[in-house]
């Protein structure tokens, strides 16, 4: 996805991309109960979304689009109000830190313990995020990817 659409002038989501991932939402609650539960949690990500700085929520919209189209195994909810994304087993594999949420300088893409990054005796869990493009959005699919490998 491009950092900007003609829609935006944020670059997050358009109109119409809202509108599908509510109709998503309706979709999954009609499911039932495991369906409404994901509804919920990709509810509450939307609103987390919402609720940030333009600049935190144009990058959110980006790690949300790169992280479901990555790694549509993974379920969106949130941690301690931030948007993350979850395994089968409810455990949160990413997480996007908002830089505003902290009175940080930078945002962050984070990987859990359930992430399958390990390599060696040291590797990086933590990704500073500062601007979106077509490099940033291709490190972090593959990063998603290898993450929920088996």
């Amino acid at each position: 996805m491009p950092a900007k659409n003609s829609t935006t002038e944020s670059g997050g989501f358009s109109a119409e991309e809202r509108a599908a991932m509510k109709a998503r939402a309706d979709e999954l609650r009609a499911e039932g109960r495991k369906g409404a539960k994901k509804a919920d949690g990709l509810q509450a990500v939307l609103d987390s979304i919402a609720k940030m700085t333009p600049e935190d929520r144009a990058l959110a919209e980006r790690v949300h689009v790169a992280v479901t189209t990555a790694a549509p195994g993974l379920t969106p909810r949130t941690w301690y109000g931030m948007p993350a994304y979850a395994n089968a087993d409810e455990k949160i594999v990413v997480a996007f830190k908002n830089s505003g949420k902290f009175n940080t300088r930078y945002s962050s893409l984070e990987f859990q313990d359930p992430a399958n990054l390990d390599d060696g005796d040291l590797w990086p869990v933590s990704y500073a995020l500062v601007k979106w493009g077509p490099a940033v959005e291709k490190k972090v699919v593959a990063l998603v990817r290898v993450a929920v490998s088996s």
